[in-house]
């Protein structure tokens, strides 16, 4: 079964600089998406995306491919997944001949990961042959009808959402509807999503459910909470 992880890694960032080789519990934090990459059952291959020749050397290192360098243009601030995948894809298919059955991305950034999530949510996307992706979700820090806009020229505030309640957001948490924030911890997607529908999801999302909180690396502050909820086991 091949089954392919990609784990994006470029070289610059804003708030830590080298932030995906930061320090996290002694080790480079793209080094826990790279392990559990590996010790996944269904998870065959494992490279990582990268423009950056340090993030290369310590890919390799640590056991994953780097195949090919990732270009300059894919790896800007704003550049989103979807062509970072497809080009991985594309140069797969064209210097090795290779299609995978199935992609796990794996961000760096979120390292808090134990291997069964990988699993699991591999086998959900095998399992239903109509879904394009997987996509893992846990319970949002706060929720958006609790959230306001800033619209130009109107001095007051507007409600992010609205609900079959009166005044949601200043109703009980209890009384607004469940709603999930996607936790970046594992995503799956069929090639033919991204190559033909040229998306990372498609239409046919399936939820992989977790009750756990959501850590995102993206200051200092995010790597000692992380190292925090690492000693106390709370992933």
């Amino acid at each position: 079964m091949d089954i392919l992880a990609i784990i994006p890694a470029r070289g610059g960032s804003k708030s830590i600089p080298q932030k995906n080789l930061a320090t996290l519990a002694g080790k480079p934090l793209i080094a826990y998406s790279i392990q559990a990459a590996l010790d996944s059952k269904l998870v065959s291959r494992v490279i990582i995306s990268t423009d950056d020749p340090a993030i290369a050397s310590k890919g390799r290192e640590h056991g994953a491919e780097v195949p090919f360098m990732r270009p300059a243009e894919l790896a800007a601030d704003d550049t989103p997944d979807w062509p970072v995948f497809a080009h991985a894809l594309e140069w797969l298919a064209a210097n090795e001949n290779y299609t995978p059955r199935a992609v796990v991305q794996l961000r760096p950034t979120s390292p808090l990961r134990r291997v069964h999530y990988i699993d699991e949510a591999v086998e959900l996307l095998l399992n239903d042959p109509e879904a394009d992706s997987v996509r893992s979700i846990g319970p949002p820090c706060l929720t958006p009808y609790k959230m306001w806009r800033i619209e130009k020229g109107n001095p007051y505030l507007k409600p992010l959402l609205s609900a079959d309640i009166p005044e949601p957001y200043n109703a009980p948490r209890q009384k607004l509807p469940q709603v999930w924030a996607q936790n970046g911890l594992v995503e799956v997607t069929r090639p033919a999503t991204i190559l033909q529908k040229k998306s990372m999801t498609g239409d046919k999302i399936i939820p992989y459910v977790m009750d756990i909180p959501m850590v995102d690396i993206d200051d200092a502050l995010d790597l000692k909470w992380a190292e925090i909820m690492m000693e106390h086991g709370c992933y």
